[in-house]
């Protein structure tokens, strides 16, 4: 892994008691997409919170009123991935049976999607939302 001294992958919680399973391979399956994606990694703090913790910072910072399932500060600077990454454990497991999916994959589609976010993929438009639902499907096939 290149530059994997600076690599610092954490999980945290910010009003939510969630335990993350498997939170070694999660952090190898991560850095090996930064690599694949042509990146290099530093510091990514995972912050695992509410429905209400996220629609704060939601209002706060994106100056948006409605619920999301994540939310990504990206402090990336020449192509090396860093940033802050909120997701709502609430919104995972609403959308999980919403999706028909165990909450496992859907959180580890919302972890995914938001170091995507951090390699550059946006989502605004129906085409980038396509794109990174590809992606998301191709990088999670390599997780299980």
């Amino acid at each position: 892994m290149s530059n994997s001294s600076a690599a610092i992958i954490c999980f945290y919680n910010e009003d939510v008691s969630y335990r993350l399973a498997h939170k070694k391979k999660i952090r190898q399956w991560l850095l090996s997409i930064i690599e694949q994606e042509g990146k290099t990694s530093g510091a990514i703090s995972y912050i695992f919170c509410s429905d209400e913790y996220l629609a704060e910072i939601n209002a706060k910072y994106l100056n948006a009123s409605y619920f999301t399932d994540v939310i990504t500060f990206d402090y990336t600077e020449n192509d090396c991935v860093s940033g802050d990454i909120f997701i709502s454990i609430d919104r995972v497991k609403d959308n999980a049976k919403l999706y028909n999916q165990s909450c496992c994959r859907e959180l580890l589609r919302v972890i995914l999607h938001g170091v995507l976010h951090l390699c550059g993929y946006k989502d605004k438009t129906t085409n980038e939302a396509a794109e990174m639902r590809e992606k998301e499907e191709h990088y999670l096939q390599k997780f299980i």
